[in-house]
């Protein structure tokens, strides 16, 4: 998609496309070729040879002074007078010794300064006896007079084209100044890169809604007719990367109206008073396209709740703000402009701004469903090759909580990984490497771990493992693997069989005694815990907490909500907000919320003491071959031992080393580095 100014004005002034000030540079080509000009002509000008008189006598008597009036140019000797001064100049043309050194010229001009007061009978006498004469007896305006104005034109032209040159650039300059005020939103061009309703998937319920406005642009009568009106100001609100702007893009493309973008940002500049008039030309160019649309993202940069700012009274970005909602619903109404914003933060949005009349319509944009997951893989996928029978359902399925942006990026690393093996297509196998990678980041197989460590990150993931199939109201287990991603030594995956919505009671005391698992494993086997259960821990208060403060999940508390929402705090706004209950709650809420987990600790140690025997053979599977499925355990627990194991790991290969590898190495080694070259150990 093709983006272009709509205010043109701005480059014209500076002289170009790209504001680059082609005119100005003309013009200063001009002055220089004039100043080399002057140069030249006073060099040229100072070219003949200085002779003294008795030099010239002597060039005289020797017959060297060269007369030929049909000569081209004219060889004539002439007196030059200046007017009031008693110094007269002799000028001619003399025979050279050496005409190579002269350019290959046989005569050369020359100037002799004579007193005509002293020795003008002496001259007429020698000019007479070598049979010369002087041709005329020009004044200052015709010999030195031209040779000086041959100088001093071409420098007067050069500051009359100095002066049109700086009068040019302050002009520009000035008028570049003004320009702080104009709007920078752009015009999208639907040339090349249109992007369609066909190419947004997942959010069905949002598209419906934006394309009734598509429809009302396209026919404004069938809705007129009826006395409906369309809405001034749509307000797209979702997560980060759910589609927010893809879709405004959508809207750009079916639209056959002008469609103008500006970020919210682009409104606050340093100056005072810049971002008010923005918005005002903002609307006042959008008036011109009418009907028209105007996008405006990240609108909380500019729509910030008022009277809570840190600072003094008068706020820049407030002037802004009031601008913006004069504009949307004001006196002068500007009709025929619908703003279309979105933003993740509406909570800190002024109250003012969302009220019917400016943003009538807010339109949620929320993470994709199973559903809505396998649309945004397919619209993805027709830009890669993929494999015959490669199943999008299934990374759909296993990609609960994805975001478009984050599919996207599934199908980019797929590809990626792809090409790093030499395939000419993508398969199942690249697209859940994919899907692992962007949720928990890439293997660390070069992570050299102890034996010890290795062990005892197999146990903990076996320690979740084993609850999470021996407790009723669990997710299918996926897969557990042992090789370090992101921050995480291991991972237990699961697999949900559909997207959730909401979580029973029982589930969640389940996830308790999962989360247990890890930690209660290494207490049981070795006797000690480690600090690798912190994750666990933190996820296991979390949830422990809600269950008691926000979910009425307490007997002993009831159904009472405890503490402040969990939306994202807005500081200028929160910052003198109080607890809304007494110390003795407090007190009861953590003495509940630690007996949930108590509860949940003494439940995972006696589940997993009665079934060690199957917890090592998980551990011992996961120490052999690194990674197993849900089905390799599911094996484990019902015969002892996985009865279709995987491929045991190898080592991936290492790059070729350099030709200075050996002497490296050896030095690595005298410095006590370690050497990887030897088998990777999983973690």
């Amino acid at each position: 998609m093709q983006e272009q100014e709509p205010n043109k004005e701005p480059q014209r002034q500076g002289g170009g496309e790209n504001g680059f000030n082609w005119k100005g540079l003309i013009l200063l080509f001009i002055a220089m070729s004039l100043f080399a000009l002057a140069i030249w002509s006073k060099s040229f000008s100072d070219a003949s040879r200085n002779l003294t008189y008795a030099e010239f006598e002597e060039m005289v008597k020797a017959g060297k002074i060269q007369v030929d009036p049909k000569a081209e140019p004219a060889k004539l000797l002439r007196l030059v007078q200046k007017d009031g001064s008693a110094k007269q100049y002799l000028t001619g043309w003399y025979e050279v010794e050496n005409p190579g050194e002269n350019g290959g010229n046989k005569y050369s001009e020359f100037t002799t300064p004579v007193i005509l007061e002293y020795v003008g009978d002496d001259l007429k006498a020698l000019l007479a006896e070598n049979d010369l004469q002087i041709s005329d007896l020009p004044t200052d305006s015709d010999g030195v007079g031209m040779m000086m104005m041959s100088f001093y034109m071409p420098v007067f032209f050069l500051l009359i084209l100095l002066y049109f040159l700086f009068r040019h650039q302050i002009k520009a300059a000035g008028k570049g100044a003004m320009s702080f005020g104009k709007s920078k939103a752009k015009l999208m061009s639907m040339d090349k890169g249109k992007v369609t309703f066909k190419d947004v998937a997942g959010i069905e319920e949002a598209k419906e809604e934006v394309w009734e406005i598509v429809e009302y642009l396209r026919d404004p009568k069938k809705f007129q007719k009826l006395g409906g009106r369309i809405p001034k100001g749509v307000l797209m609100v979702g997560s980060p990367g759910t589609g927010k702007t893809l879709l405004a893009r959508a809207i750009a493309g079916e639209a056959d109206v002008p469609f103008f973008s500006i970020s919210g940002s682009d409104f606050v500049e340093m100056f005072v008073g810049v971002g008010a008039s923005r918005v005002r030309d903002m609307f006042e160019q959008g008036k011109k396209s009418a009907p028209c649309l105007i996008f405006i993202d990240e609108i909380d940069a500019v729509g910030r709740h008022r009277g809570h700012g840190m600072g003094g009274g008068h706020d820049e970005r407030e002037q802004t703000l009031n601008a913006l909602l004069v504009e949307m619903d004001g006196f002068d109404t500007q009709e025929g402009v619908i703003i279309i914003a979105a933003t993740n933060r509406p909570d800190v949005l002024d109250p003012a701004l969302l009220r019917p009349g400016r943003f009538d319509r807010e339109i949620r944009v929320g993470l994709p469903d199973v559903k809505g997951r396998e649309e945004i893989l397919r619209v993805h996928a027709k830009k890669v090759k993929l494999a015959e029978g490669v199943d999008l359902g299934v990374i759909a399925r296993g990609t609960p909580g994805y975001s478009g942006a984050e599919l996207a990026n599934v199908i980019n690393e797929s590809a990626l990984l792809a090409a790093s093996k030499g395939l000419k297509a993508i398969t199942l196998a690249e697209m859940e490497e994919a899907r692992d990678k962007v949720r928990w980041g890439k293997e660390r197989r070069s992570l050299a771990l102890s034996d010890k460590e290795k062990e005892n990150t197999a146990y903990h993931e076996a320690g979740h493992a084993i609850l999470n199939e021996l407790l009723e109201h669990t997710d299918p287990l996926h897969k557990v693997t042992i090789i370090p991603r992101g921050p995480a030594l291991g991972v237990t995956m699961f697999l949900p069989l559909e997207d959730k919505y909401t979580h029973r009671k029982y589930e969640l005391l389940d996830d308790l005694v999962v989360a247990m698992g890890g930690r209660v494993a290494e207490e049981i086997i070795f006797g000690d815990v480690t600090n690798g259960a912190s994750g666990d821990i933190r996820q296991a208060s979390n949830i422990a907490r809600k269950m008691v403060c926000s979910w009425g999940m307490s007997d002993d508390l009831g159904m009472v909500e405890y503490g402040e929402s969990q939306e994202p705090v807005f500081v200028a706004r929160d910052i003198g907000s109080q607890r809304t209950y007494s110390e003795a709650t407090a007190q009861k809420i953590d003495d509940e919320v630690k007996r949930l987990i108590d509860e949940a600790y003494a439940k995972a140690t006696k589940l997993i003491n009665e079934n060690r025997d199957k917890l090592e053979a998980i551990a011992q599977a996961l120490l052999l071959y690194e990674t197993i499925n849900g089905s390799h355990v599911k094996e484990i627990m019902e015969h002892g031992d996985i009865q279709n194991p995987p491929d045991v790991p190898t080592p991936p290969d290492l790059p070729a080393e350099p030709e200075t590898a050996p002497a490296a190495a050896e030095e690595k080694k005298d410095h006590g580095g370690e050497d990887f070259s030897g088998e990777l150990a999983p973690a």
